[in-house]
């Protein structure tokens, strides 16, 4: 063979290299029958039941593999994730939930690195530097609203109008002092707000919301006119029968929804597999079925404008579990202290 075709052929090889290497970087062989053989996997988590029972039965319909799922909000999943850590007597395979929350575990070495095979093709951005957080969502944060009790022109267009003193007693959001994800997206003011977001999140506590206790319980208040405006997430508005609709703001802050393998899973093949089919494209498109925002490119949910909703979004940082202490201290005082 030639010097120049040598020279092509090897090009040629570098180029399918270039394609193939990078997904067989993230693939890490799941043991299907050994799935089957534990029978289950234990998970703690956020996601909302009508979204998890979707995920759960296409699961198991496809691997005959049973979840046990216990719910709560974020704080009260990673108090309780620690809490059995630390004693020594961890009870879940899998933990669920949004980023900031999750990552406080991470120095307590409660996560196993893992890289399923379907995420090689989401969004670089979302990855967690040290492979152990796994994003599969994005749960972006706006504002929903009454739509029988607000009138169309009444509806926020920005946050900034959220303090309006016609929304005083009327705005409902989780009490940012018990709810980390809340503490964490009031901190995050300050890439919109600059020097002066803690100024904004005062003159919100003056505000006098309805302080819940996650942004779960956020669409039922506002359903049930118990507040016409609230802070929560934007998928909550085609999840929740009822007059609720999200306002069309620029503001949207989002962080990624993580799966996370314990480092001492007792299920750990089956916990795997959970995972991979989270993040597989037939679990995606459930997800989005359901009404969520995930991170497979070109699958959304049926909400209008849920492209364009995807690519304004403001990332939200993580703070430290220090910082985060202080904040929810700090917030305690504005928002209980009246």
């Amino acid at each position: 063979m030639s010097l120049g075709r040598l020279s092509v052929l090897f090009s040629t090889l570098l180029i399918i290299a270039g394609w193939i290497l990078p997904a067989m970087s993230f693939a890490q062989g799941v043991n299907i029958e050994a799935a089957k053989k534990e029978g289950k996997t234990v998970i703690y988590g956020t996601i909302i039941p009508q979204v998890m029972s979707q995920i759960e039965k296409g699961f198991e319909a496809k691997y005959g593999i049973k979840t046990e799922y216990w719910r709560a909000d974020a704080t009260k999943v990673i108090d309780r994730v620690l809490t059995e850590w630390r004693s020594g007597k961890p009870g879940f395979d899998i933990v669920i939930g949004a980023r900031g929350p999750l990552a406080l575990a991470k120095q307590d070495g409660v996560y196993a690195k893992f890289s399923p095979a379907g995420t090689a093709n989401f969004p670089a951005k979302f990855r967690d530097k040290d492979g152990q957080l796994i994003a599969w969502r994005i749960t972006p944060v706006g504002i929903l609203y009454n739509t029988e009790q607000v009138k169309p022109n009444d509806v926020p267009k920005s946050l900034d109008d959220l303090l309006d003193p016609k929304w005083q007693g009327k705005i409902s959001m989780p009490d940012p002092s018990r709810h980390a994800s809340t503490a964490q997206y009031l901190w995050n003011m300050q890439q919109i707000k600059g020097d002066k977001w803690l100024d904004f999140v005062k003159s919100l506590a003056k505000q006098r919301p309805l302080l819940l206790e996650s942004y779960s319980s956020v669409p039922s208040a506002i359903v049930r006119g118990e507040a016409l405006v609230g802070i929560t997430y934007i998928q909550y508005a085609g999840q929740t029968k009822g007059p609720i609709n999200f306002a069309q703001i620029n503001q949207v802050f989002a962080d990624p929804s993580d799966a996370a393998l314990s480092a001492k899973a007792t299920n750990a093949n089956a916990a795997k597999l959970f995972i991979e089919y989270l993040c597989s494209a037939e679990g995606q498109r459930k997800v989005a079925d359901a009404g969520e925002f995930v991170l497979s490119p070109g699958i959304y949910p049926n909400i209008q404008g849920a492209d364009k909703i995807l690519t304004n979004l403001y990332m939200l940082d993580d703070p430290s579990a220090e910082q985060l202490a202080k904040l929810q201290g700090e917030f305690r005082q504005l928002f209980l202290s009246r």
